[in-house]
């Protein structure tokens, strides 16, 4: 069964159905522009960037590859509203919002001609991004590292509901990382695929090499979900975890766990690498990495390993 295009990649105007996760202090223009040439979607991920860094990542993209990339904007941080006037001003093809209410910038960014996905992790808010004009909607379980939802719905579970629930095209993203997988979110309805925790155990991605190290070096159980009364987010487990667990046991309040992750937790273990006392976020799926690839390596593998599948689906 041969391969033929899906509606992501027509929507995309890319070869195949892979988008990289844009993942805050891993990925850069390094990471977004080699995906792109290898045939899938990079996206810089914009929310460790201030606006005079975006910027010199979006110049160095756009030198870097012809084909198409986008941005990924988380919206509950700073300076979302230069953000959006860079990725206009620089003529990006494609922007996905997350953590966020996706009608605050959808219709402007459609009005300057960029297609708009937003992230969700419920059919609910499927439909809300649908109703507020977006073109796609990425469903992402509960595997997912980063920010999640509160709802804890598996991929599994996810991708067929949201599929059913909306009519515009759906990428799944949440414990992805290889060609079966991606095989079986396709048969579950979705048009594509994100992926985050692999490209984040690649050459190209901007986090640092103790934190990747670690990440390939993780089993099952690494990882968890944490700081659900602040904001959901999948971390890999390390002294400062603990400390985030022995807080919840104790029944803190928002507030002290707001004063325990501070400001540059992330950037502490992700980026500088400090594997003690960083918060390091990442998805259940890295256990099943083991090493770390150039990026346009993985998409290949991943591509080559789905296509192989295709002669076996069931009819």
């Amino acid at each position: 069964m041969p391969f033929s295009s899906t509606r992501i990649t027509e929507l995309f105007k890319i070869e195949k159905p892979i988008i990289q996760a844009g993942m805050i202090w891993a990925s850069g223009w390094k990471l977004a522009s080699a995906v792109s040439n290898a045939g899938g979607l990079g996206l810089i991920g914009s929310g460790s960037m201030y606006p005079q860094v975006l910027e010199e990542h979006l110049i160095k993209c756009k030198a870097a590859t012809n084909k198409p990339f986008g941005v990924n904007v988380p919206l509950l941080y700073p300076d979302i509203d230069q953000h959006i006037d860079l990725i206009i001003k620089h003529e990006v093809p494609v922007v996905f919002t997350s953590a966020g209410n996706p009608k605050t910038y959808t219709s402007k960014l459609k009005a300057a001609g960029i297609t708009v996905v937003h992230v969700v992790s419920s059919s609910k808010f499927a439909l809300k991004a649908q109703e507020a004009g977006c073109d796609a909607v990425v469903a992402e379980g509960f595997e997912a590292g980063g920010h999640n939802g509160r709802e804890e719905t598996t991929s599994f579970v996810l991708i067929p509901a949201v599929a059913e629930a909306v009519s515009i095209p759906v990428i799944a993203a949440g414990g992805i990382a290889t060609g079966r997988q991606m095989m079986a979110a396709m048969i579950l309805g979705a048009s594509g695929v994100q992926i985050g925790s692999r490209f984040v155990a690649s050459e190209e991605a901007s986090s640092h090499i103790n934190f990747k190290n670690a990440v390939i070096h993780s089993n099952e159980g690494d990882t968890i979900l944490a700081l659900k009364a602040l904001t959901p987010v999948r971390l890999l487990k390390n002294p400062f975890y603990a400390a985030v667990q022995q807080a919840e046991k104790n029944g803190a309040p928002v507030e002290e766990l707001a004063s325990l992750l501070g400001k540059g937790r992330a950037k502490k273990g992700m980026f500088l690498g400090d594997m003690e006392e960083g918060e390091l976020e990442i998805g259940q799926v890295s256990c099943l990495l083991r090493n770390i690839l150039p990026a346009s390596e993985i998409v290949t593998e991943i591509w080559e390993a789905y296509n192989a599948l295709l002669g076996e689906r069931p009819k």
